[in-house]
């Protein structure tokens, strides 16, 4: 399937998007994320991208309205949130902004300052949750769907399967929220902020939705779509920088190398891709590598961003010359 939705500039975009579909998508190597039983049972041939211009303009190929679980992309937006709501100074006195090197459900913190090392990983994300936790009560949900629903322009909804999944399956995460609390990094109570964390985690989005997302995100804070302002322009510019240098788990710096956009992927299967003051791109594809991101996902957007010149430190700037001329 192939969407557009444009005034007139948005099909060399989309003629790019789809070569990168038909390039990828004979790739089946790679397993569904079988630890949690929920998601061992996905279609595994599933797969689509999406991209949205910070004009709003739309392309999509393929699965891109498949609905799947957020998982783990959840945490870029909860930092973000939690930056906005509490501030620089207190998110990092709990969590760091240091690239780890490790898995992403690793149980290792700073020697130095017993914090988790960014915000990105499964110890920094329990604390962010902590934090908002502590910050909302009872309300913290609510204000994170509200907050994910905004970004995505549209009301979104939780998979109750995948959450009790998770809940009755999770003892390594609970045990990391243990762990915090005995080390001083989280403050709130261990059972509400993990059920906070397996809730955000479980929240349905689809390729385009994450599209919409990093559109956001790349418009400043503001959804391009809806034009209402969703995030403060700091926490953006907070949230992008950890997100490049930590987003894609032990695979960051390789993903800093080949690709250069800011990303957060997903055991879900989803990548949510932000080209700063230009374009967001969501996949969906639920195979994945050993450490946990989309085979298929990480190809489409190397491809991407190869063919667009979309790296951060593309030399010729021809990403942002390209762009603009899809979108005239």
């Amino acid at each position: 399937m192939a969407v557009s939705q444009s005034a007139g500039g948005a099909y060399g975009l989309e003629s790019v998007v789809r070569h990168t579909y038909e390039r990828a998508r004979h790739d089946i190597s790679g397993e569904l994320a079988a630890y949690i039983p929920e998601l061992a049972r996905v279609d595994p041939e599933r797969f689509g991208i999406a991209a949205i211009s910070v004009e709003g303009e739309l392309v999509g190929v393929g699965d891109v309205e498949v609905p799947f679980t957020i998982q783990s992309i959840s945490k870029a937006l909860a930092y973000c949130l939690a930056l906005e709501a509490l501030g620089r100074e207190k998110v990092l006195a709990h969590v760091g902004v240091e690239p780890s090197g490790d898995a992403f459900n690793a149980i290792v913190f700073d020697p130095t300052t017993n914090r988790p090392y960014n915000p990105m990983v499964n110890a920094g994300a329990i604390t962010v949750s902590g934090l908002i936790a502590g910050a909302y009560g009872g309300e913290a949900f609510e204000m994170l769907m509200d907050r994910f629903s905004a970004a995505a322009g549209r009301r979104l909804d939780i998979d109750e399967t995948v959450y009790r999944s998770e809940a009755e399956t999770g003892h390594r995460n609970r045990g990391i929220a243990h762990l915090l609390k005995s080390a001083g990094a989280l403050d709130a109570d261990v059972d509400a902020t993990v059920d906070l964390y397996f809730r955000q985690c479980s929240i349905l989005v689809t390729a385009s939705d994450l599209a919409r997302m990093g559109a956001t995100l790349a418009n400043i804070g503001e959804n391009p779509l809806t034009r209402a302002t969703v995030f403060g322009v700091e926490a953006v510019r907070n949230t992008l920088s950890v997100m490049f240098t930590s987003g894609m788990y032990d695979f960051a710096g390789n993903w800093a190398f080949d690709v250069g956009v800011p990303a957060k992927s997903g055991v879900g299967g989803g990548i949510l891709g932000v080209v700063n003051r230009q374009l967001g791109i969501g996949t969906y594809s639920p195979r994945l590598d050993a450490k946990g991101n989309s085979v298929r996902g990480i190809a489409a957007f190397r491809e991407l961003t190869e063919e667009l010149g979309l790296h951060i430190f593309d030399p010729t700037n021809r990403g942002s010359a390209m762009l603009g001329a899809f979108s005239r």
